[in-house]
């Protein structure tokens, strides 16, 4: 029993340290918007209870107060209230801009040969299916082409001839200038990332896709020479999946609604991270 217990000790130590480092940026970036330790404690608490209640059942038994606060240390009578709370943990949509750029970019009719965002007809009533206004319709049909396209021309992501075409300007498009938008990508992408890695630790399930790869001692010439590599190949192979998934999904057909059981989500992504070198820490 003795042993048993070290062995579970030392692996909550590995643990705890682990999670120190992963909350590093997350607490600069909490501290930098003015978020202190104090305000951030009743979100801990609703995503230890929501953890719990969703994640921790035991079969066939429903998930009680005093079992979810013997899971997570969190007071009975807050974890009352929080399972009584409607909506804690909304999920933020991400823009209709992201996924316009996302269809613009991704189905073979927008793109040119060489595999370049085509010129689209402002109007539908010019340009049928190849036109900017029925290219957001696609996305969602309560939301107007005219406001979208008003704001990408002033943050200069487009341009319209004089044919009254549209260009998407790639080297300008920055689909989440908006700080909620931002977060709203960082929150999905993080959590994302860290579930494949934490779905990695448990062997009983099928790996998931998580690799890196880290160097220590480069000069920041060479750095910044990986950085641009990384960025061109990143961006392409980004480019093939996105382009693959979408000529998927439109081969479904319009009968596979998004909130049909059998559907499910997917999210590949790249990163690139330097900081100055340290002798006693591992990038990655």
């Amino acid at each position: 029993m003795t042993i048993g217990l070290a062995a579970s000790e030392k692996k909550q130590s590995i643990i705890h340290n682990t999670l120190r480092r992963v909350l590093r940026p997350l607490v600069r970036l909490m501290l930098s918007q003015g978020i202190n330790y104090t305000m951030v404690l009743e979100d801990l608490k609703s995503v230890f209870v929501s953890v719990a209640e969703d994640e921790f059942k035991l079969d066939g038994k429903p998930q009680t107060n005093s079992r979810i606060t013997l899971l997570t240390g969190v007071h009975r009578k807050d974890v009352q209230r929080i399972r009584n709370e409607k909506g804690e943990l909304a999920e933020t949509p991400h823009s209709i801009g992201a996924q316009v750029v996302g269809l613009w970019l991704g189905r073979d009719k927008y793109l040119d040969d060489f595999g370049k965002p085509k010129p689209l007809a402002r109007l539908a009533s010019k340009g049928g299916e190849l036109s900017f206004e029925s290219l957001v319709a696609s996305i969602s049909k309560d939301f107007r082409a005219r406001p979208l396209l008003d704001e990408w021309l002033r943050l200069s992501f487009v341009n319209i001839d004089d044919k009254d075409y549209v260009h998407l300007n790639l080297k300008a498009f920055i689909p989440n200038q908006d700080l909620e938008e931002k977060l709203s990508f960082l929150a999905m992408n993080i959590h994302d990332h860290i579930s494949a890695t934490v779905n990695n630790l448990d062997s009983q399930k099928p790996a998931m896709m998580e690799r890196c790869v880290y160097y220590e001692g480069l000069t920041q010439q060479n750095i910044d020479s990986l950085h641009e590599l990384a960025k061109q190949n990143g961006m392409e192979l980004i480019n093939l999946i996105n382009r693959r998934a979408a000529d998927l999904k439109a081969a479904q057909g319009p009968g596979r609604r998004e909130s049909d059981s059998k559907t499910g989500r997917m999210n590949f992504g790249v990163y690139f991270f330097h900081e100055p070198g340290s002798s006693n820490a591992r990038k990655d």
